[in-house]
């Protein structure tokens, strides 16, 4: 029973060891700023280069995780930065791109991109 439960613990470190990437979700980069910074940054390019509103969504309490969504898209499914802590000593925030129907990706990532 004692070798059953530290095989549990270590299955369940495992699982928290890698980045869950969700899904739909194209990795974009990483960033030394905290990720409430990146998102700040990333909504703003957005709203400046549109001159529309953007739209956030806090995941995780104190900006630590923000969905930010492509101007004209909308919360949950529509078009998104996903910025959330990095999972890495070598970075704060981990970025990924969801695409959304009709989106004009590529330049949202370039975006993106200059935020990290």
């Amino acid at each position: 029973m004692k070798y059953l439960s530290l095989i549990a613990m270590t299955a369940a470190l495992a699982a928290c060891a890698t980045h869950p990437v969700p899904p739909g979700t194209q990795s974009v980069g990483t960033s030394q700023q905290p990720p409430a910074a990146v998102a700040q940054c990333i909504a703003q390019k957005w709203s400046d280069r549109s001159q529309q509103q953007v739209v956030s969504q806090t995941e995780l309490a104190n900006n630590r995780a923000v969905d930010v969504y492509v101007p004209g898209q909308q919360p949950p499914n529509g078009a998104a930065a996903i910025v959330r802590p990095a999972w890495s000593n070598t970075a704060q925030t981990w970025v990924g791109f969801r695409a959304g129907a009709g989106d004009a990706g590529g330049e949202a990532a370039g975006d993106i991109s200059g935020c990290l």
